[in-house]
């Protein structure tokens, strides 16, 4: 008796739903998002916003870093050239938010590639510094050019509108957040199955290899480069259009760090630990915050120690999960399905 999945022809092999069971358990979980706003508050609500805005800009650090190999510590920096530039486009051009969202994500592509150059003679840490200069750059730019962005003041942005209709509130902008996630997840799953997805594959495996195979090397670098930054353009956009406030800060050094620990610990080179990550770093710090709510209400004298303390806790958090879980949450996914589907016989 046949046990297990067993594929005769490659495109079956990459299909995404290899089952009936995976595309009943993905409509189940697609009605949960679709109700999850009307089930709960505007806390948690306002959590998925920020969870969902993060994965886009952390889908495409991974297609840079983890599926290409292309280290970057600039990526909050390119978010806030999408805030930026949609915001100047839908209030200062007066284009409308749907305009500004295509735009501002290839306006931040043009400037990732420029700022990609450097990776055909670049890799590694060296790479990394370029981009860490990169990071210094724009955010010099951001307080500098005050006609474009406020300086430290900030730019005020409308909320999107669609007709007479207005996401002007945490439950209506879930759902275009929602309905962008669904796209560029969607995108980055089958870019992977494409001539390009593979050559982005190659190059971060064997770089030599696939240039004498014939993957022109700093073409696909340099594509690599545009797809991220156009992805943290359109996450940049409707993080601007969602805070309606912009500011430097927002976009900084730190940003940047959070965005590769998304990818790292969720899982380099995987969707899903994209998923999985940005789900993780987003909704620690806020289980640290309730938690030093209920420590302040019962025990007010240890307040002070544990907000101190708060940070430290977060990182320590961090390192013990890459020292015990080094391959990220989705290495651990595949394991525990893995143990499940030979349950009871493991061995």
């Amino acid at each position: 008796m046949p046990s297990g999945l067993f594929h005769s022809t490659y495109p079956k092999d990459e299909r995404i739903f290899q089952t009936m069971w995976v595309k009943v358990w993905l409509g189940v979980f697609a009605l949960c998002l679709l109700i999850f706003p009307l089930l709960l508050g505007p806390y948690p609500t306002y959590v998925a916003n920020i969870i969902g805005i993060y994965l886009i800009g952390a889908l495409g650090l991974n297609i840079l870093t983890g599926f290409t190999g292309q280290i970057s510590i600039g990526h909050a920096a390119f978010m806030g050239v999408g805030a930026y530039a949609g915001a100047n486009i839908s209030t200062a051009l007066g284009w409308g938010f749907w305009a500004a969202l295509p735009v501002s994500g290839l306006v931040t592509a043009a400037v990732g590639m420029v700022f990609g150059i450097p990776s055909l003679r670049l890799r590694g840490l060296y790479l990394a510094i370029a981009t860490l200069a990169a990071q210094f750059i724009i955010e010099f730019a951001f307080m500098h050019l005050r006609g474009l962005t406020g300086g430290s003041q900030g730019f005020l942005v409308d909320a999107p509108r669609l007709g007479s209709f207005a996401f002007d509130n945490d439950r209506r902008f879930y759902y275009l957040v929602l309905f962008m996630v669904v796209i560029t997840v969607t995108f980055s799953r089958n870019l992977f199955r494409t001539r390009t997805g593979r050559a982005f594959i190659a190059i971060r495996d064997r770089y030599l290899a696939a240039e004498i195979m014939g993957v022109h090397l700093f073409k696909y670098r340099l594509l690599a480069f545009g797809i991220s930054s156009f992805y943290a353009g359109v996450a940049g956009c409707l993080w601007g259009h969602y805070i309606t406030i912009i500011t430097p800060e927002h976009f900084n050094i730190a940003v940047s760090i959070k965005y590769l620990s998304m990818i790292i610990i969720g899982g380099l080179g995987s969707v899903l630990g994209t998923i999985f990550g940005t789900i993780f770093m987003v909704v620690l710090p806020e289980l640290l915050r309730y938690l030093s709510d209920i420590i302040k209400e019962t025990y007010p004298a240890f307040m002070m120690v544990f907000q101190a303390l708060r940070e430290g806790v977060f990182g320590l958090v961090i390192i013990l999960f890459l020292i015990f879980e080094p391959d990220g949450l989705a290495s651990r996914w595949q394991t525990v399905k893995s143990y499940w589907k030979l349950w009871p016989f493991s061995y």
